[in-house]
């Protein structure tokens, strides 16, 4: 038990994360209703240096969800309208010449800030895209043939409408794997819905929001967050799932490496999240659904015909297929 020795030396540290996810949850709560786990899973994707897909009906809350997030913390925050017109040099920014100083200059676009809302990311063409590839991977722009470095935290929110069809291009499978998890906003329940109109029927809560965490914080709960213990046999079995998917009469193409990277780093913020200083199978189950589903491709009728509810499907089974790692696994 000399590991255990190590992790409890460093325990205030992750009492430290957890309870800034909960400050967070709660400060983001005051304007938004019965949405603690989406909450709690932005938090991850901010830790782990992810990005998130919201993806539902209009006039669930993907924007003011990502907006409270951005006003809890002390950071940039930057919301892009994604439409068919719009250019990557509208993201990334230009060099233009200035006349004064007899010199071309740089003017960032909307990619240099700490949390980018992406608004239906799928009415922009394929070209403005992919240009946010290399920023959504490496935290960095390439224009013009220099390397401008991103700020840190780099958090992408990507909304798309998943009933308009027309005018839309469907987001590309590479594209797809650069975000962490896909989310889904639900209808909220009766209850949660009166709260909603009660909340907001004389007041706009959002603009009263104040910051409670720092972008360092974010930051820093990165690194104590990557020292959660995993064993063995607790990465072999997300790489069994892995591989089990891409066995799967369903599945076109499984579960990549990156996406078992993705699920790693998450788990290790939800143990935390747990309270726990190790991971589990329940973090592995609770996560594989919102991080994997949206990387499968489903064979052709299957696709056209079940879609991302599909997708889901073919997780779960695969969570129910492969063998868990027993107490003694997951401890070693």
């Amino acid at each position: 038990m000399k590991l255990y020795k190590e992790w409890v030396t460093i325990t205030i540290d992750y009492h430290g994360v957890r309870r800034l996810a909960d400050d967070i949850r709660v400060n983001v709560s005051k304007v938004m209703v019965g949405k603690e786990q989406l909450i709690d899973r932005l938090f991850i994707a901010m830790v782990t240096s992810g990005h998130v897909l919201l993806e539902d009906v209009p006039g669930t809350g993907k924007t003011l969800l990502a907006k409270s997030i951005s006003k809890s913390i002390d950071c940039t925050f930057k919301r892009v309208q994604f439409t068919p017109d719009l250019l990557p040099s509208d993201l990334s920014g230009i060099y233009f010449y200035n006349q004064q100083s007899s010199a071309f200059e740089f003017r960032p676009g909307p990619l240099f800030t700490n949390i980018l809302l992406a608004d239906e990311i799928n009415r922009a063409t394929p070209r403005t895209q992919s240009s946010l590839l290399e920023c959504m991977e490496e935290r960095q722009i390439s224009i013009d043939g220099v390397t401008h470095q991103l700020k840190e935290p780099f958090l992408v929110i990507a909304t798309q409408n998943p009933l308009e069809q027309q005018g839309t291009f469907p987001l590309p499978e590479a594209q797809l794997d650069r975000f962490l998890f896909k989310l889904n906003m639900g209808y909220p329940s009766s209850e949660e819905s009166v709260n909603i109109l009660k909340r907001f029927k004389d007041d706009q809560p959002l603009e009263s929001l104040t910051a409670i965490a720092t972008s360092d914080s974010i930051v820093e709960a990165r690194h104590i967050v990557s020292k959660v213990h995993v064993s063995d046999e607790m990465l072999a079995y997300i790489v069994a799932l892995a591989e089990q998917s891409r066995r799967d009469e369903a599945v076109l193409s499984g579960v990549s490496p990156r996406g078992c990277q993705a699920l790693l780093k998450a788990v290790q913020v939800q143990a935390v999240l747990k309270g726990r200083e190790f991971v589990t199978p329940d973090d592995v189950k609770d996560l594989a659904v919102p991080a994997w589903a949206h990387r499968i491709k489903l064979k052709g009728t299957l696709h056209s015909r079940g879609g991302a509810a599909a997708s889901e499907e073919v997780i779960e089974r695969l969570l129910q297929q492969v063998a868990v790692p027993t107490e003694e696994g997951i401890m070693s």
